[in-house]
């Protein structure tokens, strides 16, 4: 079972980015907080130290922009970071492809995406030399079926469940794990939230199941049984699970699309 002293959390000032703060300054561990703003994040840091006595540092960074990249790859390559959570997500709304702006989509691959793989390299780096360590990527259940009206989040969620079990095969014999975190609806934390999409777990629960499966070396964590059956059911029915994705999702976006088309003319 692997121990995490230092962590740095991309995303922190989100719903999950927070819970995966107070968790990890629970359990004694210092911090490095990314998140855009910086000052969204001051009050929590303050909280943290003081409740916790853990080291908290608080780096404004636009993790979309190249700039604020570099300077998080640079944090992970000077600091002896134990843990790297990459939860810094994008996802812009539910709308069919030819409705999105060319520009949101790849604002959305740039955080989900290629954020997440310069970061996981830049750590997975020292952590080899140290031998010890371990990477979370928060992809999503979502990731498992197609998703009409969100296909970019959903592919770019595939490709971190992907590249992150590719990665753990290629350090998991150096004592470093690299796991991603797959959860369905997430609640704010405040009480029951909207039941559309399945379940709804309590961000805690989602962070503590992400934290045991890293230090226990998975390549991948589902939170909840039922979410974990509907993965499986994707996994060994693909075709079954894609015909019900287009009924739910499929038939809203071609409604959407046919809205802004001008009718057929009779020949």
């Amino acid at each position: 079972m692997r121990e995490f002293r230092a962590a740095l959390v991309t995303g922190a000032s989100g719903n999950l980015g927070q819970a995966f703060s107070h968790e990890l300054a629970a359990r004694g561990c210092d911090l490095i907080l990314v998140t855009r703003r910086e000052e969204r994040l001051a009050a929590l840091a303050g909280t943290l130290r003081a409740a916790h006595g853990v080291r908290v540092e608080v780096v404004a960074a636009d993790l979309a922009d190249d700039h604020g990249l570099r300077t998080v790859e640079e944090l992970l390559s000077e600091r002896p970071i134990d843990l790297l959570v990459n939860n810094a997500g994008r996802f812009d709304g539910v709308a069919p492809l030819a409705h999105q702006r060319a520009a949101d989509e790849e604002q959305v691959i740039a955080v989900n995406v290629t954020a997440t793989m310069r970061l996981t390299r830049a750590a997975v780096a020292g952590m080899v030399r140290r031998r010890r360590g371990g990477v979370l990527n928060v992809s999503s259940a979502s990731a498992f079926e197609p998703a009409p009206g969100g296909a970019t989040y959903a592919a770019g969620k595939a490709f971190l469940i992907s590249f992150s079990q590719s990665v753990h095969g290629e350090v998991k014999w150096l004592g470093v794990a690299v796991t991603a975190l797959c959860p369905g609806a997430v609640g704010s934390g405040m009480g029951k939230g909207s039941r559309r999409f399945g379940r709804v777990m309590e961000p805690a629960q989602v962070v503590r199941a992400g934290l045991r499966a890293v230090a226990q070396g998975k390549a991948l964590c589902v939170p909840g049984l039922d979410y974990r059956i509907r993965a499986s059911v994707a996994r060994m029915a693909p075709g079954w699970a894609r015909r019900m994705r287009y009924r739910s999702w499929g038939r809203r976006a071609a409604a959407a699309l046919a809205a802004e088309q001008p009718a057929a003319r009779k020949s």
